[in-house]
């Protein structure tokens, strides 16, 4: 046995192998030792292998999938060895063999898999500057592949969040938090070859017909996954039946800081709730949920969907939401038909997978007619996609009983009359209970022993048991079975002839209803593209009911779309904000206008005052637009937007040696290389991470350049008041600030959003409310009045104010290429500078303006 167990092991030496040896799955050696510290089950030993015990840990083979669930969470890949010889005829050891792999990509099985979250298998590989990338939901058979520059791949990965990422050998792992990686040899990304497999999958003479012909690192990643795949399975995937191609301008551009800023499905602190998705998920089925999840991440950069969504959604609240209240109803009784199907394609559906189907499948007809008078085109072709599969329906309803059994070994899972040879088999194992009765009172008759008694257990199968004291009344044809300490047990011919009868019948019904189960599931392939469209119609339209609903509930208004370049948002609010503030606490809804002429607000005020979520809110709103949903807004109109920027909160990144500051100017830097005419950008206190002179510096800089260069939309918060002058130079920036109120020591926050800059941060009003002691804040009062009087008596002051920015006006170019003639300076700046003004360079000059202005306070800003 232990040679067959290495053989096996050999096949799959990086992985954990699961032998099954009667009722339990075991391990051996290695295996067991990890396996036993990760799920903390016992480790003990049999046998010797070079001297030594051999480490032995197993799980029992009907508990399997919960250890299972927790082996995929660690990470962890697992082998499935079963039983594939029959015990009674085997001499040796009974067969073995690998019925399917287990990976954290690879999962199908109900019990292992998240049901409001799609389980992704990644393949990635590289061409110089290129990454092809190919993922796979298996439960689901959706295929994709596509191709981006190198640099664009953690946002991608960010997007499509695999559980686990095939790579070459020779490639190194990308960043991707919560994917398992999985090495593959480097010839199985060979180009050529995916190619022929590929075809040879889709029967087809070539991948034309995708669009994916020209595409070859996303081909060779594809080619690598689809082995991997049906490896994993042991057979074909017949539910994978085409290839889509996505490309860069598919979606609104989010990059990985942008979705976790704006908390879309989790917090900062990586919490399931409060997130935009918490929130919108009011779907009915799993489906739903998967698919309001994906929508979430995939914005569409075209508007055609999205409106297609609002119009959807629009019809669905017709008639005082009379449709949308009839769709829910019709939804609580639909299963998860997306997963059952690729149960069903990998022929690992279970008896209760396909009563669930057949009773969904039936309510069918029910989900339709509130669609049936809708004017909306999506759900007029969401109506047409959810005609039942007939002859799949009526299969279901003969073969498969109306509550079956958990698994096909248990019996009891086809139906009566669907199979007269199951019937009959059933009918002799039904009629036990009648013939041992009447066995037993004719026996009891015959011997004329009362307590007499005919029975039946697994261990030893029918007897007829008498007591110790009337053992000498036993007729000659009772052949003793067994004695115990009160009673003997005997069997007769007549008794032995119907066991062999009965015992065998129960077998054989077992068998039969397992050979009728797989036909079953082989009769239903040919449904698979149906039960597909009809999965995606259910998801779809439950999303859309979903976007209904918080629709009515959270007073969301329909969002339009203008070929107009601009942003126009009028009583805007953060949804999520909204909806944590306590009963009747009203959020203070804001204005936001962008266009040709007004493309930066610079947004100041004080902490806590609101400038994050007033930014966030405006960048929420855009991407519920672009996903079909409504807006929490009066109302709302968006120009054409290719992606969203957001430059938010202070966080470093010490395992790759980043600090807070490295991180902020890197998604700055991504900002200003990739921003277009067409994204909105967030900017929020950009430059706090360094000494004030080098962050308003650096801060002046990018406003400059985004103003430009770039001229994207731009929300850009900060606290350099300083900044406020570019609006003397730029008409296309404008002011704002959130406003605030002082009461005593304290300080008020209104949360509305008013034109111009704001006059003062109160900081030490914010240092109060979070719990400064006192003393503390006395001393920071009196050297506050201390810099204001020195800056009010200070002459200079005034005359530098203008200048500061236009000194500055080269650093967007750099310090090196600005002109090295010195100008002449205002005496004071000389003495501050203690520099002969002949040898003053720019850059000199502008520090120490900065040194003077820092002196001088900056209440007057």
């Amino acid at each position: 046995m232990m040679q067959q167990y290495l053989r096996l092991k050999a096949q799959h030496p990086n992985t954990l192998l699961l032998y099954r040896m009667g009722d339990f799955y075991e391990l051996f050696f290695e295996d067991a030792e990890k396996v036993a510290r990760l799920l903390d089950i016992t480790l003990t030993s049999r046998g010797q292998s070079a001297g030594r015990p051999i480490p032995m840990a197993g799980v029992p083979y009907h508990s399997l999938e919960p250890y299972l669930a927790r082996l995929v969470k660690l990470g962890e890949s697992a082998a499935i060895c079963e039983q594939i010889g029959d015990p009674a005829t085997s001499k040796g050891p009974v067969e073995r063999a690998v019925m399917r792999i287990v990976t954290p990509g690879t999962l199908t099985d109900a019990a292992l898999l998240d049901e409001k979250r799609d389980t992704l298998l990644l393949s990635l590989t590289t061409d110089r500057r290129l990454a092809g990338l190919a993922w796979l939901n298996l439960a689901s058979g959706e295929f994709r592949v596509s191709e981006v520059a190198v640099e664009q791949l953690p946002a991608t990965l960010e997007r499509i969040r695999p559980a686990e990422i095939i790579l070459p050998d020779s490639l190194t792992a990308p960043v991707c938090e919560g994917a398992a990686f999985t090495r593959r040899p480097d010839w199985h990304f060979d180009a050529a070859t995916a190619t022929r497999e590929l075809c040879a999958h889709f029967a087809t003479a070539s991948l034309d017909g995708f669009a994916a012909e020209q595409l070859r690192p996303a081909l060779a990643a594809a080619g690598a996954l689809l082995r991997y795949a049906q490896a994993t399975q042991a057979r074909a995937l017949p539910h994978v039946r085409a290839l889509r191609v996505e490309s860069d301008d598919t979606y609104l551009g989010l990059d990985a800081s942008t979705r976790r800023n704006l908390e879309l499905t989790e917090t900062l602190r990586g919490q399931a709730a409060p997130t935009l998705y918490s929130l919108l998920d009011v779907c009915v089925t799993a489906m739903g949920s998967r698919c309001l999840r994906h929508a979430l991440h995939h914005p569409w950069r075209t508007t055609t969907i999205p409106a297609a969504r609002h119009e959807a959604v629009e019809s669905l609240l017709d008639d005082g939401a009379r449709p949308l209240r009839a769709v829910r109803r019709a939804l609580n009784g639909i299963a998860d038909i997306e997963r059952i199907g690729g149960r069903i394609a990998l022929f690992s559906a279970r008896p209760r997978d396909l009563s669930s189907l057949r009773d969904s499948l039936a309510r069918l007809p029910e989900l339709q007619a509130p669609l049936s008078a809708s004017e909306a085109p999506l759900l007029q072709s969401i109506h047409a996609d959810l005609h039942p599969p007939l002859a799949a329906l009526d299969l279901l309803t003969r073969a498969i009983a109306p509550e079956p059994a958990a698994m096909v070994r248990d019996g009891g899972v086809i139906a009566t009359g669907y199979d007269a040879e199951l019937d009959e088999l059933r009918a002799i194992n039904d009629d036990c209970g009648a013939f041992l009765m009447a066995l037993e009172a004719r026996e009891r008759e015959r011997t004329g022993i009362a307590t007499l008694k005919v029975e039946y257990n697994r261990v030893h199968g029918f007897y007829i048991e008498l007591s110790k004291a009337n053992a000498d009344r036993a007729p000659d044809d009772y052949r003793r079975r067994q004695t115990l300490k009160n009673a003997e047990r005997y069997i007769t011919p007549e008794l032995k002839a119907f066991e062999d009868k009965a015992l065998s019948a129960q077998d054989r019904a077992l068998a039969r209803e397992k050979l009728l189960f797989e036909e079953i599931l082989g009769a239903l392939q040919g449904e698979l593209p149906i039960l597909s469209k009809i999965a995606a119609a259910v998801a779809h339209l439950d999303m859309l009911t979903a976007f209904a609903d918080i629709a009515t509930t959270h007073n969301y208004a329909r969002p339009r779309f203008t070929e107009t370049p601009g942003l126009w948002i009028e009583g805007g609010r953060h949804p999520v904000v909204e909806s944590q503030l306590a009963d009747g606490k009203p959020f203070i809804a804001n204005d936001l206008s962008f266009d040709d002429t007004r493309r930066l607000l610079l947004v100041t005020g004080p902490n806590m005052g609101g400038k994050s979520t007033y930014m966030r809110q405006n960048a929420l709103i855009a991407l519920l637009a672009h996903i079909g949903s409504f807006v929490p807004a009066t109302r709302a109109l968006l120009g054409p937007l290719d992606r969203i920027f957001t430059r938010i909160g202070a966080a470093d990144d010490l395992a790759s040696g980043r600090s807070t500051f490295m991180v902020e100017m890197t998604e700055a830097a991504a900002i200003l290389h990739h921003a277009t005419d067409r994204s909105l950008v967030l900017m929020d206190e950009i430059g706090r991470g360094t000494s004030t002179f080098d962050g308003m510096a650096l801060a002046g800089a990018i406003c400059r350049r985004l103003l430009e260069k770039n001229r994207c939309l731009t929300l850009f918060a900060t606290h350099y008041f300083e900044l406020t002058l570019l609006a003397n130079e730029y008409p296309q920036l404008a002011n704002v600030h959130l406003d605030a109120v002082e009461h005593g020591h304290g300080i008020v926050f209104l949360h509305s959003v008013e034109e111009g800059p704001a006059n003062q941060s109160y900081g030490i009003q914010v240092a109060a409310l979070a719990g400064i002691p006192a003393p503390v804040l006395r001393a920071a009062r009196r050297q506050l009045r201390e810099f204001e009087e020195r800056a009010a008596a200070n002459p200079l002051y005034n005359s530098l104010q203008p200048d500061l920015f236009s000194a500055g006006a080269s650093i967007d170019e750099g310090f090196d290429n600005a002109p090295e003639a010195p100008a002449p300076l205002h005496p004071a700046l000389e003495r501050l500078a203690q520099t002969d003004p002949d040898v003053l360079t720019p850059r000199q000059a502008l520090d120490a303006l900065y040194a003077l202005k820092a002196l001088l306070g900056p209440s007057d800003a």
